[in-house]
């Protein structure tokens, strides 16, 4: 396995950033609230991204994004340069660091705890550099080999998600005989493959990956099983927002709700991943869920 002394680059961005007074709240990972399921707020700077593309492409604006979210009650600002999204084509490093390191640099600066969200190795390390405390890698079973290394030099928290391979394509991988089995088998192989390169379990999230390699009914039975995958013994992440799945249960005379129309339907899934366990829910609405995981919260004690 190459080391990280391989890893080209991984000085602080350098690009001009604007002025973004502090946030109040947490300031680090460690600083994060214990008593209840945590709100991951998405910020896309991308182009193409299915919910949201093209609407904070610009440093500018994705630091305005991103600072809304901030003070609307999200505890993580997730900062992605690269859309996942059936039929996106994927970008440089280079292009994708060009896009997040700004932003996460002034969110950073304002007071935000950041997750990167990046399949690359050499961007992940950047982030880190510019101020992001988590890694999101959506790669699944295709991961960077040297992202174990990254992950147990930095020691920072990793989401480590299922997927069998690119979800920008049709998937015909999306085929299970047991899917809540062969999810939890799997997650946990990598789980162990990141641990026998040095990665501490205290830093891994794991995240079942809906939407990718999944079919809908997949994604519901995965929801329904989400105490199986708290018994792991790690944090959970449900990443729901907006996604087809839900437009489709909401579809009106056959046809599917638009994304921004989902949010309704985000906000009750995070309720109830909440009430059965989840650390973390990733949306777009930072607010309604905040909203809903307290409520959660409370109904449990």
């Amino acid at each position: 396995m190459d080391s990280l002394a391989a890893v080209p680059g991984t000085g602080p961005a350098t690009s001009p950033l604007p002025v973004v007074r502090k946030a109040r709240g947490p300031r680090s990972f460690a600083d994060l609230p214990a008593d209840r399921c945590l709100v991951m707020g998405i910020l896309n700077v991308t182009p193409d991204s299915f919910s949201d593309g093209g609407n904070y492409v610009s440093a500018d604006k994705a630091i305005a994004h991103g600072l809304k979210l901030l003070y609307g009650g999200a505890d993580i600002i997730d900062v992605g340069g690269e859309s996942t999204r059936p039929g996106a084509e994927r970008v440089s490093p280079e292009e994708e660091q060009a896009r997040i390191l700004p932003v996460i640099e002034a969110l950073a600066k304002a007071g935000a705890v950041i997750s990167v969200d990046t399949m690359n190795v050499e961007t992940a390390a950047k982030a880190l550099d510019a101020g992001a405390s988590i890694i999101n890698d959506v790669s699944g079973t295709t991961f960077d080999e040297r992202m174990p290394a990254l992950v147990a030099e930095r020691k920072v928290p990793y989401v480590l998600m299922h997927s069998r391979g690119d979800a920008r394509h049709d998937d015909p991988k999306a085929n299970y005989t047991d899917v809540v089995a062969e999810v939890l088998a799997e997650l946990a192989e990598l789980r162990d493959k990141f641990v026998a390169e040095g990665v501490e379990p205290e830093q891994l999230i794991l995240d079942p990956g809906l939407g990718f390699s999944k079919t809908g009914e997949h994604n519901w039975a995965l929801l329904r099983a989400l105490p199986e995958f708290t018994k792991l013994g790690h944090k959970v992440l449900v990443g729901a927002s907006r996604k087809r799945f839900l437009g489709s249960l909401l579809a009106t005379a056959g046809k599917a709700a638009a994304p921004a129309e989902r949010d309704n339907a985000t906000m009750a899934v995070s309720v109830l991943s909440a009430a059965n366990g989840a650390w973390g829910v990733r949306v777009h609405d930072a607010g309604a869920s905040l909203d809903g995981v307290k409520v959660a919260s409370a109904w449990a004690g």
